[in-house]
């Protein structure tokens, strides 16, 4: 009898043991899928003053007034490296540009623009999705950056694609096949391993 339940026993030690392999295994999976995508793309992060209504709409006009700069400059990108090339190279100048428009629409906020490698939740937006994850951004903050705040995706210019121009658009920007049918969710296993990414980074930045 007593080695009937060790046998037991010993069968439910070595189930655990497979589930906790194959947990920590869909785990490193995840947190690959999510690095991969995260090193091809430069996310647009704007910080509006305040979440008063006049505040919300400038910042959305800085918004259009820096991707109006951005997306041309941006065009002759192969990938993401040459893209934040490019963008470090004009910080000044998207911060002029920027002050500009604010100044033309009669506030005398100050505005910052860096870029920097900043934690996103996951996001949808219209056509894709991006799972959560840190990713290098361009960060304009407007005034005391107290209000709410607007992302999308600057590299590949995902902002102002149509839905159906998006997996076009990653691919030119060196996304693989994979990995754009992740953020269109073409991919069958989306949700499972959308989900599975935020888990494990959400892990990942809390450890840090």
């Amino acid at each position: 009898m007593k080695t009937e339940q060790a046998g037991r026993l010993k069968l439910v030690e070595i189930v655990l043991l497979l589930f906790l392999a194959a947990f920590l295994a869909t785990g490193a999976m995840a947190l690959q899928t999510g690095q991969e995508l995260s090193d091809k793309v430069v996310r647009l992060h704007v910080l509006a003053n305040s979440d008063s209504e006049e505040d919300q709409a400038l910042k959305l006009k800085v918004r259009d007034r820096i991707l109006a700069y951005a997306e041309p400059l941006l065009a002759g990108a192969a990938d993401r490296r040459e893209a934040e090339a490019l963008l470090r190279g004009q910080v000044l100048e998207l911060e002029r540009v920027a002050a500009g428009e604010i100044r033309a629409n009669g506030y005398d906020y100050a505005v910052t623009i860096e870029l920097e490698d900043t934690v996103f939740p996951t996001r949808e937006y219209e056509g894709f999705s991006l799972p959560a994850g840190k990713y290098l951004a361009l960060r304009a903050v407007i005034g005391a950056g107290e209000g709410q705040n607007w992302w999308c995706v600057v590299f590949p210019p995902l902002c102002a694609a149509a839905s159906a121009e998006v997996p076009e658009a990653a691919l030119a920007a060196g996304l693989s096949p994979s990995q754009v049918g992740l953020i269109t969710e073409e991919d069958q296993g989306y949700v499972l391993k959308s989900k599975l990414v935020e888990f494990w980074k959400t892990l990942e930045n809390t450890l840090e």
